[in-house]
């Protein structure tokens, strides 16, 4: 098939190189434009713009999807259009424009979690299965019909960055096995129940900030989900502490919430607003990703409340 593909970060780089590696002509790359990056703020192709240049394909990176984008894409003359975390609006223009429409890869089990933060939703939420979902784009946000879906369960030790490596390599696999389906018109997709609508809102840095008064579960959820990206963090002293790694202990205590309460052959043990939490891996400012029980002694004195 002659394919356009539309995507931007590490998340999209697994499907464009299988449909590569599945014998497709991929015939125009849509990427977002270069950003500045690093400590020398110089300009910065996108992972998919780099990849795609590597594979030798042509690559746009136009600011919006306007008139020149869509004419690049007619120009390419394409069978279909697959769009990985692209980052823009595709107009209902330019999903006109291939000759069956333009296919999604949702990180999520969808009608569940549309929106722009499926995976850390889906964690914070304490969902115990989350996927991805082959759908056919339409106007609405996530509302298109599903082609294909695959399910991975949500572990008690898996983090954003461990669940969005699985869902990217999950969506690869299954939209290589849409694409025939889509083209050679096998079967119909699925529409989306109006049951079980949810929308994973974008992150928000402020809501980053650790409050101790919550209840444990919740705050090792949140602590996951935000790892690596906002980063949940907390003041210890004056320094500014990213938290990477927790478990809820669900052990009851009466100490105020952010106190610190021992330390352990795990972690460092901390109250909350109705048990005790274990920190397993820290990062105190300009330093390393750490293992909580290492700088127990040192960093998180017993009796430190964190706020």
């Amino acid at each position: 098939m002659r394919i356009a593909f539309a995507g931007t970060p590490e998340f999209s780089v697994p499907a464009l190189e299988a449909l590569v590696e599945a014998g497709h002509t991929v015939a125009a790359v849509f990427t977002q434009p270069d950003r500045p990056a690093g400590r020398g703020r110089r300009l910065q192709p996108s992972p998919v713009g780099q990849r795609a240049q590597e594979m030798g394909l042509s690559v746009y990176k136009p600011e919006r999807f306007d008139a020149m984008a869509q004419a690049q894409l007619s120009e390419a003359d394409v069978d279909l259009m697959v769009v990985v975390a692209y980052g823009l609006i595709l107009p209902q223009a330019a999903l006109d424009i291939p000759r069956h429409g333009c296919l999604n890869i949702h990180a999520s089990l969808l009608p569940r979690w549309r929106g722009a933060a499926p995976i850390q939703r889906a964690i914070e939420a304490g969902d115990a299965e989350t996927g991805v979902c082959i759908m056919q784009m339409e106007a609405g946000l996530d509302t298109g019909p599903v082609w294909r879906r695959a399910v991975t369960p949500i572990r008690e030790a898996d983090t954003a960055a461990s669940v969005h490596d699985r869902l990217a390599q999950l969506g690869a696999r299954e939209v290589v096995a849409a694409v025939p389906q889509v083209v050679e018109g096998r079967g119909r997709p699925e529409a989306q129940p109006d049951v079980g609508v949810t929308y994973a809102r974008k992150l928000d840095k402020a809501e980053a900030r650790v409050d101790w008064q919550e209840a444990a579960a919740s705050i090792a959820r949140r602590i996951r989900a935000f790892n690596p990206v906002p980063g949940a963090w907390t003041h210890c002293g004056e320094a500014r502490v990213r938290l990477l790694d927790a478990r809820a202990l669900m052990t009851p205590t009466d100490a105020a919430p952010g106190t610190v309460l021992a330390h352990d052959a795990e972690g460092v043990v901390i109250a909350t607003g109705d048990a005790a939490l274990r920190l397993l891996c820290v990062q105190w400012p300009g330093g390393r990703a750490q293992e909580a029980r290492v700088v127990a002694a040192e960093r998180f004195p017993i009796g430190q409340v964190l706020t």
